[in-house]
């Protein structure tokens, strides 16, 4: 007698492949979505669906890591997810905030910003780390694709945080895009913390900042967004000193090692 086949998605052995591909899928409809809320004029929430968005991004590379669920296909996925998210969505909701009142230029502008994620994107699969230069997994070239997004967000940020002074920050939103946009495509190193060794005695107090993190977003959303963004373009520059620093360091050791093989 023949047992009944069950249908399956996915062979039991690759289910672990799962998870990781569902973030990013959910990623990308919440990126979707945003755009679709902008254009009902609900800005404020479709800011929060470009954060929810960059925190699915955060979370399924290490799932998969975590699980044993990386692959090809997740990978191209999590980069098509990665333009359509941070390199469209975003500057969609600019564009029906403010870039439409430019008219053309506007436009133009938005445009520009999603060619120079997409280029972003293309050059950040073709980059090889060589294996006597480790140390600069540390590192991203140019602003990633997430961050960048949240970034051009930022006058639209500062609008709905509601802060009373007298900075007008919609005016600046057309510089503030393509300031962006060439971060993003350029050379400059930017902390990417994904190697970063964490001592077991740190850990409390990593989790207890990540926990007061959580309840920052959700009673003070946007005025906590408003503060990490500027923490994070301080930090383009001082990871520019750092990886500076390091090269040098390693160059000299490099000088070092030569001299000890020719003794």
């Amino acid at each position: 007698m023949k047992e009944d086949k069950k249908f399956k998605l996915v062979s039991s052995k690759k289910t672990r492949y799962l998870l990781p591909n569902i973030l990013t899928l959910a990623g990308v409809c919440l990126g979707i979505s945003s755009i679709k809320f902008s254009i009902d004029g609900n800005f404020s929430l479709a800011v929060i669906f470009i954060l929810f968005a960059a925190i699915l991004d955060a979370l399924d590379g290490r799932v998969a890591r975590l699980i044993k669920g990386t692959s090809e296909f997740g990978k191209e996925l999590d980069s098509l997810t990665d333009f359509v998210s941070f390199g469209i969505a975003p500057v969609f909701i600019l564009y029906f905030w403010e870039l439409k009142n430019y008219g053309k230029l506007g436009w133009a502008i938005t445009l520009i910003y999603s060619v120079c994620c997409v280029l972003r994107l293309a050059r950040f699969n073709l980059t090889k780390i060589n294996s006597q230069e480790i140390w600069k997994n540390n590192y991203f070239e140019g602003v990633p694709s997430p961050a960048g997004g949240i970034l051009i967000l930022f006058p639209l940020i500062f609008d709905l945080a509601q802060l009373n002074t007298m900075l007008e920050m919609r005016s600046i939103t057309p510089f503030f895009t393509v300031l962006v946009a060439v971060l993003l495509v350029s050379k400059i190193p930017t902390l990417s913390l994904k190697k970063i060794s964490i001592s077991p005695r740190t850990t409390v107090f990593i989790l207890l900042g990540i926990g007061l993190v959580f309840i920052s977003l959700l009673f003070y959303t946007f005025k906590t967004l408003l503060i990490f963004s500027l923490i994070y373009l301080i930090s383009v520059p001082v990871s520019y000193i750092m990886y500076r620093n390091q090269t040098k360091k390693e160059i000299l050791q490099t000088q070092d090692d030569d001299h000890e093989d020719v003794l």
